[in-house]
């Protein structure tokens, strides 16, 4: 069976973006510290994606992004850590207040997420069809056959060679790229409604990162599935998604169109990041621009803005003083700075 032959196989997600699929507000996720400390990982985090959509969260490691996408999942408790505060809405309902069985069974069927390095996602003990197949047999109820022939049906959707032979192979078997794929195949086999990506491609060479990212672009069209991108890499999320939010130290401080936010940032924390994307053309001896400093630390955020002591624009008196809320300044676009009306902050041509 051909691939684009599966692919019709798979429920097609209704359209529509009258309401968000997944709405996040004033999501706050804490973790222990101590016997009686919590630290904020994650601050007022707001966001939405609507069926269809692909929605990225971007920021530099430690900005918050994989700490929202795991509270998204439900996933904060099995790290130490709880939501504290804010609401997690799919499809109309709020989940925070899920118990551990009403969470289980949205995992799979509702929302799916693929993590970082797939090859320690996967039980070394068991066969990627079985691990497919169990995933299928929980969550909708086939026997072990149709299960199984519904593992080699995804395998063969996401472009694995003999399926119906590697099906019964290891994960130590496949290299790293067919590794993310089997993980791929397993999220999806449930027809999720929302997919989360968190930096799938990150353990991944250049030539199979841009593999992986067609893979899921083809997944998107035919199935119509929303997509939560985690990443660091600005030129992936051009590439693919059509909604940015921009994430540093554990809160949103941009949100947007990706041509809007590429073309004309509105946050300095934003421009900076565009900035040290390397330009067609640039000379090879000219040196990328950078943000001095570090992302702080939870725990450890300044008083004020938290990008204020990295930030060129900063206002002495203002920024170190007052924390910025986040505001919308036109339809569809927010952004948190004290500053946002009088800054003319560079973006990327073309965008």
């Amino acid at each position: 069976m051909a691939a684009t032959d599966t692919l019709t196989r798979l429920e097609k997600v209704p359209p529509g973006r009258d309401s968000p699929l997944l709405r996040v507000r004033d999501l706050t996720v804490q973790f222990r510290a101590g016997r009686k400390e919590w630290v904020t990982a994650v601050q007022d985090v707001s966001f939405e994606v609507a069926a269809g959509e692909s929605v990225a969260l971007v920021g530099e490691s430690g900005s918050g992004k994989t700490v929202s996408s795991l509270a998204v999942m439900g996933l904060t408790g099995d790290t130490g850590g709880r939501v504290s505060h804010g609401s997690v809405e799919f499809d109309g309902r709020d989940l925070v207040a899920g118990t551990p069985a009403q969470w289980r069974a949205l995992r799979g069927t509702g929302m799916g997420m693929i993590f970082q390095q797939p090859i320690r996602s996967l039980n070394p003990a068991y066969t990627v069809g079985d691990q497919i197949a169990e995933s299928v047999r929980k969550h909708l109820g086939l026997d072990r056959k149709a299960a199984m022939a519904r593992a080699v049906e995804m395998l063969e959707l996401v472009q694995i060679p003999r399926a119906a032979e590697r099906v019964r192979e290891y994960p130590h078997a496949f290299s790293g790229g067919m590794c993310q794929r089997v993980m791929i195949a397993m999220v999806m086999a449930c027809n999720p409604r929302l997919l989360i990506a968190d930096e799938p491609t990150t353990a991944l060479d250049v030539t199979v990162q841009k593999t992986i990212l067609q893979l899921l672009r083809d997944l998107q069209e035919q199935t119509g599935v929303a997509l939560l991108f985690v990443t660091h890499d600005l030129g992936v999320v051009a590439e693919l998604c059509e909604r940015v939010v921009v994430m540093y130290a554990g809160e949103v401080i941009e949100d947007g169109t990706v041509d809007d936010v590429f073309s004309v940032p509105q946050h300095p924390y934003t421009s900076g990041l565009l900035s040290s994307i390397p330009r067609p053309g640039m000379s090879s001896d000219r040196r990328l621009a950078a943000i001095p400093g570090r992302i702080p630390a939870a725990g450890e955020w300044p008083s004020g803005c938290h990008f204020h002591n990295r930030c060129p624009h900063a206002r002495t008196g203002l920024c170190d003083n007052t924390h910025p809320v986040l505001v919308e300044t036109t339809s569809g676009r927010s952004a948190r700075c004290l500053r946002v009306t009088d800054l003319e902050l560079q973006g990327v041509t073309g965008a």
